[in-house]
């Protein structure tokens, strides 16, 4: 780790990368791939934070993610034994998450499973595709609508409503969505594929059941420990937030409101919205109507200010949203700074990005904005992204690629860690 002071007047590309911070000691285990998510957290970060908070004699009774996302960290920390709190404005994210930090018992899995199955196939399929969603309709054919409408329906009535076991095949049922839809595979941005084998929904449920099963037996989580997920964002005041010991968070990263986008298949079916687009709003960086970008850009920092108005000269609705971006997240860390207990730590894991030839150093502005917040011991580091060093390009459908022709993406991301 190397002092914020040392290289703040400095190019943090300078950094070198820590070996520690880039594999882990063990291979991930299947529960943190029982639903798809973008920009997934690496789930060893979170044993090695803990294990570096704990060197340098920061407690870990309590540990926060303030964008929890999917729950790796939360899982993480039930592994560990530590109780968990976090959070996440998506509430397809705090779906997946409470499902992955549950305790389940195989028998009762089983018996919830087949009670789904007979429901399904002894109740007539009735056709519902009329009165369906127009977004839905786009995505779906008749057939695929109102088998997965039955679906979702034979879980409803087969579970408790207040079961974790309903949450877990309503998780399961969400990460069906796109494999018996005409979603493009692995795309970041929703778009048809015209020639998709689409798999038929039972056939996707049982798979699907098979490995969150397999996930489950794989790893038996600890009850000792708790692990409480909200939805809600971290700015928001009326958000009830605890005092932790130790934050271990990755913050989104700019027009990261765009996920909203990415779920709004599980969005719809799940009735979390009747139209998508409304889940972006209050997201980190997400321009409001009231948003008056001469009166809140006077309150950036330093390193905020520098890269909003090299960006405005080229592109001046992207200087916007960066600006909002910025402002929110120097929020952010007087948050984190308010929730943690005196001693405790907060450990930051975030990329930069480019746009117009104009380097959005997010690295550089967090810590910056860190500092004003009142952290101490302002440490930085660097880390490989694996996926990416081989192959650090997107292509038009945003699929990680080899060819120079893409947009290049960044192959590194930093830790920042502060002290309260």
């Amino acid at each position: 780790m190397i002092p914020y002071s040392a290289v703040e007047n400095g190019d943090f590309r300078s950094i070198p990368v820590d070996p520690y911070w880039n594999l882990g000691d063990e291979k991930e285990l299947k529960m943190h791939r029982i639903h798809a998510y973008p920009a997934k957290f690496p789930a060893f970060i979170t044993t090695k934070s803990i294990e570096y908070a704990q060197s340098r004699g920061i407690g870990t009774n309590i540990i926060g993610d303030v964008f929890c996302g999917c729950g790796t960290v939360a899982y993480e920390a039930k592994r560990n034994q530590v109780d968990f709190w976090g959070c996440d404005i998506n509430p397809v994210a705090t779906l997946i998450a409470r499902t992955k930090s549950r305790a389940y018992q195989a028998s009762k899995m089983d018996w919830h499973y087949d009670a789904i199955l007979n429901f399904f196939n002894s109740t007539p399929i009735v056709d519902n595709y009329k009165g369906a969603n127009p977004r839905l309709k786009y995505w779906y054919t008749k057939r695929q609508y109102n088998e997965l409408f039955h679906l979702k329906h034979s879980i409803l009535y087969s579970t408790p409503a207040k079961s974790p076991y309903r949450q877990l095949y309503l998780c399961a049922f969400s990460n069906i969505l796109k494999t018996t839809s005409r979603w493009l595979a692995k795309s970041i941005k929703p778009q048809v594929d015209p020639n998709k084998k689409i798999v038929r929904v039972l056939r996707a449920f049982e798979e699907q059941f098979k490995f969150m099963k397999s996930a489950q037996s794989e790893c038996e989580l600890n009850q000792p420990s708790t692990a409480n997920i909200v939805t809600g964002s971290i700015l928001d005041e009326n958000l009830k937030k605890p005092n932790v010991d130790l934050i271990i968070t990755s913050p989104p990263y700019v027009t990261s409101y765009e996920y909203a986008d990415l779920h709004q298949l599980s969005s719809l079916w799940l009735d979390y919205a009747d139209d998508y687009r409304d889940l972006r709003k209050g997201s980190i960086g997400s321009i409001q109507q009231d948003y008056n970008f001469n009166h809140y850009a006077k309150h950036l920092n330093s390193v905020a200010e520098s890269i909003v108005f090299k960006l405005y000269n080229s592109d001046k609705s992207k200087a916007k949203v960066v600006a909002k971006y910025f402002l929110d997240m120097q929020q952010v860390a007087r948050v984190c700074y308010g929730m943690l207990n005196r001693g405790g730590m907060a450990l930051f894991v975030i990329g930069n990005t480019e746009y117009k030839n104009v380097i959005v150093d997010n690295a550089k502005h967090l810590s910056e904005s860190m500092k004003i917040a009142g952290f101490e011991s302002i440490e930085l580091t660097k880390r490989k992204i694996s996926n990416k060093i081989l192959t650090p390009y997107r292509d038009k459908n945003g699929k990680f690629t080899t060819d120079k022709n893409g947009r290049k993406i960044y192959s590194e991301e930093f830790i920042i860690t502060g002290i309260k």
